[in-house]
């Protein structure tokens, strides 16, 4: 069976890198902004990249916020990408408004330190199991572009990297998966965790 991707456009991420890199894993991946598309699918990625508030508001304009909590209460794979993880938590010190709730915790910019933003590989120290990273050596790099970042959540971090602090680069909750870093920038280890991220969704 190829499992059906639902790839959400709700006007923000790099959408078209993603479904190309999900197709190229051999997912069918429908680039889609309608609910009822992606309640049919057999997995949903949230992309995203800018402003995290601006993110929620948008969202919830086209009341993709509901869609995206009740396709993850269905027990359906989710992979959040770089600001599409950081909206599946509380909050966000980046804008007052809140997240989707579905993670617990928080981020938090950068600290004034290092440069920002994070811009460019970097190694991710794999602190748990997850079957998504399964056969990925430990320390190996991905891209990164961001200014927020996740705080580790004990039992749902599975990868770490450290820019003048710790943050959570990879976060796995359930059926709900994330990555700081965008795996369809990161050459052949972030086409594996997609090519995981679809197997299992054709499995289910």
């Amino acid at each position: 069976m190829t499992a059906r991707v639902a790839i959400l456009d709700y006007g923000m991420g790099n959408l078209r890198s993603v479904a190309r890199a999900v197709g190229r894993v051999g997912g069918e991946a429908t680039v889609t902004e309608d609910a009822a598309q992606v309640l049919a699918a057999d997995a949903l990625v949230v992309p995203g990249v800018g402003h995290f508030g601006a993110c929620m508001r948008n969202l919830a304009h086209h009341a993709l916020d509901e869609t995206i909590r009740d396709f993850a209460a269905t027990g359906r794979q989710v992979f959040g990408v770089c600001l599409g993880m950081q909206v599946l938590f509380k909050r966000s010190e980046e804008d007052p408004e809140a997240g989707l709730g579905i993670i617990p915790g928080q981020a938090r910019k950068l600290p004034p330190t290092v440069k920002v933003p994070h811009m460019g590989w970097d190694n991710v120290h794999w602190v748990e199991q997850h079957p998504f990273i399964e056969g990925i050596p430990d320390r190996t790099r991905f891209y990164f572009v961001h200014s927020y970042a996740a705080d580790a959540v004990a039992g749902i971090t599975i990868g770490s990297t450290e820019y003048g602090r710790p943050f959570s680069a990879a976060i796995a909750k359930d059926n709900v998966f994330g990555t700081q870093f965008h795996p369809e920038k990161s050459g052949d280890a972030g086409l594996a965790i997609y090519e995981a991220f679809v197997r299992g969704a054709a499995s289910q």
